[in-house]
């Protein structure tokens, strides 16, 4: 087997739907086209959200389409001192700080500022509560954010981070302007996404970030963690979105139905088509194969 590593990280707030199917044979055919490993990691940091009993639903989801993890799979929510751990390294070194603000806070200093830009429905962090800017005021802490400012002086990175995805081509983000000083520890206390992807992705020795592009945008501030914590630049692929009849693409958030798994094969062949890949080729065994190939064909280099 060699080195890649490659996974499909779910999060259990709801079953599987297309989208997501299309995401985890992608992963999949990757590693196998690769002839690397293929984990499963169920992303349920976020716990109040997650359904009892839909992360081992999802588990027996994908064993249906012969999706089956080459290791036990991980789970998030178990893996809470590993996140303090990572955040511990940032505080120490300055490149995090605790944030008091409120999303009303935030939108009021931005209006004063007289910018209302909304990016995907989050403000950009006007680092009220950063050090550089007076810190907290007497304000109690909430939550904790990445001093982007601080960090990238510190490594000497550009304002603008550039990547490469193997679909997409050349990518860049001006992360401290686009996004701000983004949340590492939210205010309820649980863990952001941000931080524990990346802490997970290092410890799992994962090369290979085959995803929906619903998460591209997440790329850049990603990269920026991996910098900070001293982890490897994992290489990305994102896939084509997969969109309802209403032009939106499906979610859990916006009601997107469990994918129908009555036929399997027939899931896994309406995923693989919007791959651009060809029909089912007989059994799923078989099926599987022949879209590994072709998946060998499109994305045969890995830099």
């Amino acid at each position: 087997m060699s080195g890649y590593r490659g996974r499909f990280a779910p999060s259990p707030t709801g079953l599987l739907h297309a989208g997501s199917l299309v995401a985890a044979l992608a992963s999949w055919l990757d590693a196998r086209a690769q002839g690397g490993a293929w984990l499963v990691r169920i992303e349920d940091v976020d716990l109040p959200r997650c359904p009892l009993g839909a992360a081992d639903e999802i588990l027996r989801q994908l064993a249906a389409c012969g999706l089956v993890s080459d290791e036990m799979p991980l789970w998030q929510s178990q893996r809470g001192n590993r996140y303090q751990a990572a955040l511990e390294r940032l505080i120490e070194r300055g490149w995090a700080y605790p944030c008091g603000c409120t999303r009303k806070d935030i939108a009021q200093a931005l209006a004063l500022r007289g910018d209302t830009r909304a990016r995907h429905g989050e403000l950009v962090y006007p680092g009220n509560c950063r050090p550089a800017n007076g810190g907290l005021k007497g304000k109690p802490a909430r939550a904790w954010r990445l001093d982007i400012a601080t960090v990238s002086a510190d490594l000497g990175l550009p304002a603008v981070l550039h990547w490469s995805d193997r679909r997409l081509g050349a990518q860049q983000q001006d992360v401290g302007s686009e996004v701000g000083d983004f949340v590492l520890r939210r205010a309820d206390g649980l863990w952001a996404y941000q931080l524990a992807v990346v802490v997970d992705d290092a410890e799992q020795g994962i090369t290979d970030i085959v995803r929906g592009a619903d998460l591209a945008d997440n790329s850049a501030r990603q990269i920026l963690l991996q910098q900070a914590l001293g982890y490897p630049r994992p290489r990305y692929l994102h896939t084509p979105l997969v969109c309802g009849a209403n032009g939106e693409k499906l979610s859990k958030q916006n009601g997107a139905a469990a994918v129908d798994l009555s036929d399997p094969l027939a899931a896994l062949e309406a995923a693989a088509g919007l791959l651009g890949l060809s029909a089912r080729a007989g059994a799923t065994r078989q099926s599987l194969e022949r879209w590994t190939r072709e998946w060998a064909g499109l994305y045969n280099s890995v830099p």
